[in-house]
């Protein structure tokens, strides 16, 4: 039998380049999509993978993405991010659009693209790299919370849309995850970034890659449809002044 093929998004660092490896080493041939084209090819060599360019904001870039990708058995839709900690009386519109432009429309976009191919495959797969914050809201986190408890929305409803279709759908909400989330969130302020992690052992991405390897190798009639990973160290509560 032929291998199947692994798309992901987001790939170029973090969850989605340690999802890349994870699944290629479970036996997938994997295509990386994500806008930093360097840094995505260096994780595609790493792991025997195809890179590829892909703005999941930007329909043209999304339509060019699924073009190219000629079969798809697995769809990681991992691109996405935190964008400030805006309270809602001084939100940054902007920041808030772009956060659900990137976790929302984005696994939108990508997921319509490549649904077809994944009916075809007879046994298809979405996964959704969604986040704790889809559960547990936070003071200054309302944009992202609200951009993930909609993500969480459209994969159970994408779930409920696809019974009768060979396609399995799931949600993983990892807690806090040391990766560039907050150095990105925190526009490039690395000690605000490492103070949000102190005193605790965070989750790094090789243990969020690992479950979603195992997602993907259950047999054809199983699908986990939710899974919550968190630190030992995290309790809800600490959201509210981690800000993860």
């Amino acid at each position: 039998m032929s291998r199947k093929t692994a798309v992901v998004t987001g790939a170029s660092s973090g969850i989605g380049a340690a999802t890349a490896k994870a699944l290629a080493e479970a036996g997938f041939d994997v295509v990386l999509g994500a806008r930093r084209a360097d840094r995505l090819a260096e994780v595609a060599a790493e792991c025997g993978g195809t890179a590829l360019p892909l703005d999941v904001t930007d329909e043209d870039s999304v339509a060019a993405f699924a073009a190219v990708v000629s079969r798809c058995d697995l769809l990681v839709n991992n691109a996405g991010g935190a964008f400030g900690l805006d309270s809602i009386a001084g939100a940054d519109l902007e920041l808030w659009q772009r956060m659900y432009d990137v976790n929302v429309l984005g696994t939108v976009r990508v997921t319509k693209a490549l649904l077809p191919k994944l009916v075809a495959s007879g046994d298809g797969q979405v996964v959704v790299i969604g986040s704790i914050a889809a559960h547990q809201p936070y003071p200054g986190g309302g944009g992202y919370n609200a951009a993930k408890h909609a993500e969480a929305a459209l994969t159970r409803v994408l779930r409920m849309e696809l019974l009768g279709e060979p396609v399995r759908v799931c949600e993983v909400d990892p807690g806090m995850v040391e990766t560039e989330f907050s150095v990105v969130r925190f526009e490039g302020d690395q000690k605000r970034a490492d103070s949000v992690y102190a005193g605790m052992t965070p989750l790094t991405a090789e243990d969020v890659a690992d479950s979603i390897a195992w997602v993907a190798t259950r047999p054809a009639h199983v699908n986990i449809d939710q899974i919550t990973i968190t630190p030992r160290d995290q309790a809800g509560a600490q959201l509210v002044h981690r800000r993860q």
